[in-house]
């Protein structure tokens, strides 16, 4: 059992949609998410910093970024034989969906459903309407119309956690879909729904950069999730029907996965040898922790 837990209670857990790839913030919640689970849950505050040196961002910084994970509610300060940090429970939940997305990009058929937002919300609730906009384009939501929002039938449950979330289901009502009918080509509405032309250059930055993640192992996977977390949930998936020709997502998708293959095991390896006093139980290997992101 752990004991002198400084927190008696878990809270809520904000998750950083907007840390930008690269950033001490958005790096450092990708070292959480992808080891602490495996480590079982917990980490030395001196493994966490000296992973996080591993990945180019200086100590005071890295304990600064740690402060900041441990106030959004993500980490929770424990000390066992050493200073550390838990993994707060109510992350679970955020994680496990995280991990869906990123390890296991859904591509649409035409023959897959889709889901419809439709709400009206009063004044009162403008605020409501603000973050229910912003929470549907980060899962990769298209506009039809400023009330009407468009997504693929299988993030139905994501829509229901987001409007639950907001406690805005008075306002909203979901419809599952068919193959839209538009006097346009599917294609032309698709670029109408989504900004296609921002998602192919998000797709073009991330394949350019992959020739420039470092070369030892574990800083280049942690590089290489971080740059890639984003674009499964900004691009939807859309079926290849309503997409433009030469559309770079598949892409994207290959080179993940190839580098992702190549370069797990090794930098599992690098964390066990920092957390080796705190990881004994673990014997996980690197493919096994990716696999276990995709289930």
């Amino acid at each position: 059992m752990t004991a002198d837990r400084a927190e008696a209670t878990t809270g809520p857990v904000l998750d950083d949609i907007d840390a930008r790839p690269g950033s001490t913030a958005s790096l450092l919640r990708t070292l959480v998410g992808l080891y602490l689970r495996p480590l079982g849950g917990w980490i030395s505050t001196a493994d966490l910093v000296a992973l996080a040196g591993d990945l180019g961002i200086p100590t005071a910084q890295a304990r600064t970024g740690v402060t900041r994970l441990k106030q959004k509610g993500l980490l929770l300060a424990e000390r066992r034989h050493a200073a550390g940090y838990l993994l707060n429970p109510d992350a679970a939940t955020m994680l496990e969906r995280g991990d869906r997305r990123i390890f296991e990009m859904r591509e649409m058929t035409d023959a897959d459903s889709w889901c419809l937002i439709s709400f009206s919300m009063p004044e009162s609730a403008r605020a409501t309407r603000h973050q229910l906009r912003r929470r549907l384009q980060w899962i990769g939501a298209g506009v039809v119309s400023p009330a009407l929002w468009i997504c693929p039938g299988h993030l139905q449950g994501e829509v229901q956690e987001i409007v639950d979330d907001l406690e805005a289901s008075e306002w909203v009502t979901l419809f599952q879909a068919g193959t839209p009918t538009t006097a346009r080509t599917l294609p032309e509405a698709a670029a109408d729904w989504w900004d296609l032309e921002s998602l192919r250059a998000e797709h073009l930055a991330f394949q350019a950069s992959l020739a420039t993640l470092p070369t030892a192992p574990f800083a280049a996977y942690v590089q290489l999730l971080d740059r890639w977390r984003v674009l499964p949930y900004v691009d939807p998936g859309l079926p290849p029907s309503m997409l433009p020709a030469e559309w770079p997502g598949r892409r994207s998708v290959t080179e993940f996965q190839r580098l992702s293959t190549e370069l797990a095991d090794a930098a599992w390896r690098r964390v066990r040898d920092v957390t080796r006093h705190s990881a004994a139980g673990s014997s996980a290997t690197g493919a096994e922790l990716t696999a276990a992101g995709r289930s």
